[in-house]
């Protein structure tokens, strides 16, 4: 609260005392009126009587111990302030609080007529003994006090919305599919260059729109304030948007934004109190804290095991790309040309020769394939590897959905023959579907992009889409393109035919690539997470299960004590000893601190273990996916532990994906005509419809029915037009197609035979 309010004095001037609505931090030992935590500790709130009590208590002790600087460290306090409490310590003045505002208000930028104001502003004079720090501001004030912390502590990230930034984006998103239709219609250069150039100035324009933004943001938010830096500096703006870091959603307490009414915000509370993610003081770049990494460990343990039966093996590629390898791919590279971060120089030297930080990595490894593959024996080459790539993103970023660096794999497979490459796009595409299916209870449509959406250079790309009921939209969860031989010839892949009688015929090799990224947990987050915090799938939970002592008043013998705290590590241990991942919190908190903390982190399945419990042979069992205390909570028996926490983690993992099943079928709509079609999407909701393929047309259907959504409400609240997702692989999702395509102008006449997935998407 100190830091928090401070903060808010250095920038804006000092507040009256009585504003200062502060909590008494509790005595050693005790835990009565301690605030529940939700999200973090109840020993990580800062308050100014603890900081005042360091000084005065007791009259003999050292100024400040190591204990002291370690708490201010723990809670990044500013060194002004430091400063500020260690003077206080020395000087032990009468009213300790007018003291810190003294210090605080020559720095701020109304000084003056903060210095003028002070004594209107000054409370009843807290007593000059010891006792001083009890002396709380009069409830009165306490109003005040909600607004201060309110006004500093910033949600950590915002994306431009209104209409300019939101018009910007759409033109960002058009003139980039234009960009790629030039390009596969393989127009003039003349022509591609005039639209890239548009393109990169459109995104120009969108950049400086979001100069106002706070650091990253989530799709759809707000527009954000203009940042201002949390340093001593008094408040001076940031000198650059990138270094600007965004404030964190205040410390303590649950979640304050309700998912439905703001998706944004929620899910910019939600990945920080889960301790997901922090701030980074780069645009668009985050820190994924051991929670997220752990989940992106449990994933990437998954899949590496199964692309490994598959005979793929991992390797490592520089993440530098020479210029060579550029322009020998600058058709490919062109369409990441706007977001290509370049390495110019080391220390004060220019490179004689720029080097571009890798945004894929076709350039860097098909190069070393060139040189590989002689004959057909040395096909097939099936490689991957697990690492960051680099894209400098102008549009608003989003954690784990849309940032500057993320973490993915990305495989790059070479074959002597079509059929053999084109049977693993479909194996990894259906291991993809397993990722999002079977570890994160998330349904997907698997399906092939429409041209329109090919990866460049690919001869056809194949997605599976999820789904985002809080908003109504789309969004891609991987890809595995079949890219034919468009590379092989581009970098001489190629052996000696093997049926060739002559040996002189050479063929080109079959290629694929195929990636998979960090927005799963993003995607994760979106379609499960609650308004009390995460909700993790058990397959890839950080902890299956956490176990919870309770039951243990202030009655409570020392004899029922131990006897909880043994079975509880007993529990712990034969749970471990199963294989599910557990966590025995037996930390010195009320159960009701933990209940709160580890909703908020997701962990699917809570124990409550008391004496009673124990006597009758049985333990308490809470899903967190299942809201209501009482439908929620589960009997066990001990002599069963282990049998009955796996089927009730197993019940948890289908309960989550067909729950996330039920609402995506709710959602899902065929249309068969165009009058029906903006209705529908503007409820939400991903549609069916028959569709021609040609990308002409797409552009015509994009155009309309963001035209049909200008003046009507819509789920979700952004006004884009649609896009194909894909023409879905299952034909559960291609009943009575009609032949005539949903476009009443469709400019080709084609003849349809499969429903194409149309949405708003991410």
């Amino acid at each position: 609260a100190l830091a928090c309010t401070a903060r808010s004095a250095l920038t804006r001037g000092p507040l009256p005392l009585g504003s200062w609505d502060l909590p008494r931090r509790q005595p050693s030992g005790s835990s009565k009126g301690r605030p529940e935590p939700r999200g973090s500790r109840a020993s990580d709130d800062m308050d100014l009587s603890h900081l005042v009590s360091i000084g005065l208590f007791p009259a003999t002790r050292a100024p400040l111990n190591s204990a002291d600087q370690e708490y201010f460290q723990k809670h990044a306090l500013e060194k002004v302030l430091a400063d500020i409490v260690a003077e206080l310590a020395k000087s032990k003045p009468a009213d300790p609080y007018k003291f810190i505002m003294d210090k605080i208000a020559p720095m701020s930028k109304g000084a003056a007529v903060a210095a003028a104001s002070a004594p209107a502003a000054k409370p009843a004079a807290p007593a000059a003994k010891p006792a001083a720090p009890a002396a709380a501001p009069k409830p009165a004030a306490a109003p005040k006090a909600a607004a201060a912390p309110k006004a500093a502590a910033a949600v950590p990230t915002a994306a431009p919305s209104g209409e300019g930034a939101a018009e910007l984006e759409a033109k960002v998103t058009e003139q980039g599919d234009k960009v790629r239709s030039l390009k596969a219609a393989k127009a003039a250069k003349e022509e591609i260059d005039a639209a890239v150039a548009m393109l990169k100035q459109l995104k120009a324009d969108l950049e400086a729109q979001g100069k106002t933004e706070k650091g990253g943001g989530a799709a759809g938010a707000s527009e954000g304030k203009k940042e201002k830096s949390g340093g001593g500096g008094g408040g001076k703006p940031a000198k650059k948007e990138e270094t600007a870091l965004a404030k964190n959603p205040a410390k303590g307490g649950g979640l304050d934004i309700k998912k439905a009414e703001d998706v944004p915000g929620w899910y910019e509370q939600v990945i920080m109190k889960a301790e997901l993610i922090e701030q980074y003081p780069v645009k668009g770049c985050f820190i994924l804290r051991p929670w997220s990494y752990r989940i992106w460990e449990l994933i990437q343990g998954w899949f590496d095991k199964e692309i490994k039966t598959m005979g793929v093996e991992n390797c490592y590629f520089p993440m530098f790309i020479p210029k060579c390898y550029m322009d020998k791919e600058s058709d490919h590279l062109s369409d990441f040309a706007p977001e290509l971060a370049m390495v110019t120089r080391f220390g004060d030297t220019e490179l004689e020769e720029p080097v571009a930080i890798r945004p894929t990595s076709e350039t860097a490894m098909y190069a070393a394939y060139s040189n590989w593959v002689q004959s057909h024996r040395d096909l097939p080459i099936k490689l991957n590897q697990w690492c960051s790539v680099v894209r400098w993103e102008v549009k608003q970023t989003t954690p784990f959905l849309r940032t500057r660096e993320f973490l993915w794999q990305e495989g790059h497979t070479a074959f002597a023959d079509k059929p053999s490459a084109e049977k693993e796009v479909l194996e990894i595409l259906e291991l993809y579907a397993g990722v999002y299916e079977k570890l994160l209870a998330i349904p997907v449509v698997r399906g092939t992009k429409t041209k329109a959406e090919t990866f460049p250079g690919a001869d056809y790309t194949t997605t599976v889409e999820a789904y985002i009921p809080a908003t109504g939209r789309a969004i891609q969860g991987a890809t595995s393109h079949h890219l034919g031989q468009n590379f092989s010839k581009m970098f001489e892949i190629s052996f000696q035919d093997p049926n060739d009688p002559s040996g002189k015929k050479r063929e080109f090799a079959q290629q694929n690539s195929w990636g998979i990224t960090q927005r799963t947990i993003g995607v994760m987050t979106m379609v499960h997470g609650d308004d009390k915090g995460l909700v993790l799938p058990p397959a890839i939970a950080c902890f299956q299960v956490v176990v919870v002592p309770v039951g243990l008043s202030a009655k409570a013998t020392q004899e029922e004590k131990e006897k909880v705290r043994t079975t509880c590590m007993s529990y712990y241990m034969k749970l471990s000893s199963a294989g599910i991942r557990t966590k025995l919190d037996d930390k010195d908190q009320s159960p009701g601190w933990k209940f709160n903390y580890w909703e908020m982190k997701g962990i699917p399945l809570r124990i409550e273990l008391g004496p009673k419990d124990i006597d009758k042979g049985e333990f308490i069992m809470a899903k967190r996916n299942i809201l209501d205390k009482d439908l929620g909570k589960v009997v066990g028996k001990d002599a069963t532990l282990a049998q009955d926490v796996q089927r009730v983690l197993d019940e948890i993992q289908k309960e989550m994906y067909d729950g996330a099943l039920a609402t995506r079928d709710a959602n899902l709509a065929s249309v068969d005509t165009w009058k029906d079609f903006s209705p529908n999407l503007n409820q939400g909701k991903m549609l069916l419809v028959p569709f021609c393929g040609m990308k002409d047309c797409e552009e015509m259907i994009k155009d309309k029915s963001k035209e049909e959504a200008a003046d009507v409400e819509v789920a979700g609240g952004l006004k884009m037009g649609a896009k194909s997702l894909c023409v879905p692989h299952e034909d559960k999702f291609n009943v009575n197609c009609p032949s005539k395509c949903i476009n009443p102008d469709c400019p080709s006449g084609k003849k349809v035979d499969r429903r194409t997935l149309f949405g708003r998407s991410y």
